[in-house]
């Protein structure tokens, strides 16, 4: 007999308070969507209440997700809620997570309540979150380290209020997983109602155990819910990693008899995804998405492997979405075939128009590349992040010449409104170069803070992704490019990340914010 283990991802919300990986309403969206290809069962998709940026890309993704739950977090009081409410307004299935803090720490230094303060606001949180939604979910923030008789007087009264689940957040990463575990099963024996809610777990890195603490708190514990993130993403260490918690359960089923209704072929490209979306690379070594988690040097393993798969494998890569399958598609494929394959791999283009610039693109990159990767598609589509609406810098042209014993010098033609403007830099290489002469043109003031390069396929004739990170007045953005020039691949992040600066639609750098 085996129980459902639900999987709450947090990577819009909570994975988004990574320094940098703010994402726009439009990147939100293609995430959320891979999540529901990935049949996750809730998608937090974001703080509504935090900015109009975020509001919006909330209620985008609840308009348009139908086969997950999808919820938003909201501080304990009424206008935050009010706000969630109405940003998952067209949800099929809207889901409010509220929070307040509940450890003396956090009550004492950061809310300055006393606690009955804070268990009378919680209160009366969930009670007006019931009022507009039937799945509510509580949080108490920091509640590792809160103090348990007073976390069971609060739990309690969330859930005869109405919350039907309780998520316990080791917010600070301080739990080590046995003691956790026995954390979660000692409050759910001592509430009286405590069988009337499901119970969840919210556990970050920064001991490097979230992801033991999690399922310890599914063994020991009894929650039957774990918050998670693609790829571990999170502010400080990170956050629970989907992949492993989910690959833990089905591997070793024997030991946690549970099942998820996860699509495990997905992972691989959620996480590509993800890693393109906000620039974070993922490690080589990182359990089940790392580009070495299949690879084996060792002469040893080699010959077990190829003798008998098991003998150094316990999962299969295809299990979890890796392929080496091409695309069919070349520079005389169709614009109905190169349509049918963005579907097949999960892009969903928002207008023809959209469809037509990726066409062309894709053609553009036929020509220069005789192979082309499903993940070539994916860095095609992330390049144009930038909508047109949004899009104040265009890179009309540029060039650069570079050579030992001779200093680097780029000339770069941007496109500003209908006018096109000209710019002449040297640097300490070519990269440096274009950076300062679109700078002299753009004169944003912003400050680098990552210039980060990854192949996007094998072989030489591989597309370069850059990533470029911006900041400027507490604001932090990524800037995506892709192209076979590395150079050219660089130039297009920079002004990718400097429109992104200008954008309206931008949210503030989340890190502002306080979550569990």
């Amino acid at each position: 007999m085996t129980d459902k283990l639900i999987i709450f991802d947090t990577t819009l919300r909570d994975g988004e308070q990574s320094p940098g990986a703010s994402m726009t309403r439009e990147e939100k969206i293609r995430i959320a969507r891979q999540l529901e290809r990935l049949r996750v069962d809730v998608i937090e998709a974001g703080f509504p209440a935090a900015s109009n940026g975020d509001f919006e890309a909330v209620r985008a993704i609840a308009d348009g997700i139908k086969e997950s739950t999808v919820a938003g977090l909201c501080r304990a009081n009424d206008r935050d809620i009010s706000r969630g409410v109405e940003a998952l307004k067209g949800a099929k299935a809207p889901r409010i997570h509220t929070f307040i803090a509940t450890s003396p720490l956090h009550m004492e230094k950061k809310l300055r309540m006393t606690p009955d303060q804070v268990l009378e606001q919680a209160r009366l949180a969930v009670r007006f979150a019931r009022k507009h939604c039937d799945d509510v979910e509580f949080s108490p923030e920091d509640g590792s380290r809160s103090e348990i008789d007073f976390l069971c007087r609060v739990l309690e009264a969330a859930i005869s209020e109405g919350a039907r689940t309780i998520n316990i957040a080791d917010t600070v990463g301080y739990a080590i997983p046995q003691q956790f575990g026995e954390f979660v099963r000692t409050l759910r024996e001592r509430i009286p109602n405590s069988d009337k809610a499901v119970w969840s777990v919210h556990c970050h890195n920064d001991l490097g155990m979230a992801v033991a603490n999690s399922l310890a708190g599914v063994m020991i514990g009894g929650a039957r819910q774990i918050e998670c993130t693609v790829n571990g993403l999170g502010e400080r260490a990170g956050n629970t990693s989907l992949e492993e918690v989910v690959m833990a359960v089905q591997t070793r089923r024997d030991f946690f008899g549970l099942e998820t209704r996860i699509d495990t072929t997905q992972i691989v490209p959620a996480s590509r995804l993800v890693s393109q979306i906000t620039g974070f690379v993922v490690q080589p070594n990182k359990a089940i998405v790392g580009a070495n988690a299949f690879a084996h040097a060792s002469g040893i393993h080699q010959d077990g492997v190829l003798k008998a798969r098991q003998t150094y494998e316990i999962m299969q890569a295809e299990d979890v979405g890796w392929t080496t399958n091409k695309i069919v598609l070349g520079k005389l494929s169709g614009r109905n075939a190169f349509k049918q394959r963005l579907k097949e791999i999960g892009i969903e283009l928002e207008s023809e128009e959209a469809v037509n610039v990726a066409f062309q693109r894709f053609k553009d990159l036929a020509d220069k590349k005789a192979d082309i990767f499903d993940e070539d598609l994916h860095a095609l589509v992330s390049d144009e992040a930038v909508t047109a609406e949004q899009e104040y810098w265009r890179l009309v042209h540029m060039s650069q010449a570079s050579g030992m014993g001779e200093q680097p010098h780029s000339t770069v033609v941007l496109g500003e409104g209908g006018a096109e403007r000209k710019a002449e830099s040297q640097g300490d290489g070519p990269v440096d170069a274009t950076f300062k002469a679109i700078e002299s043109l753009a004169k944003s003031g912003s400050d680098l803070l990552l210039y980060s390069v990854n192949a996007v396929t094998q072989g030489t004739e591989s597309q370069g992704e850059v990533t470029v990170r911006l900041a400027k007045g507490g604001r932090i953005v990524n800037g995506v490019g892709a192209d076979t020039d590395i150079v050219v691949a660089s130039a297009k992040a920079y002004v990718n990340a400097l429109n992104k600066l200008r954008s309206n639609v931008e949210r503030v750098n989340p890190q502002h914010q306080t979550t569990p």
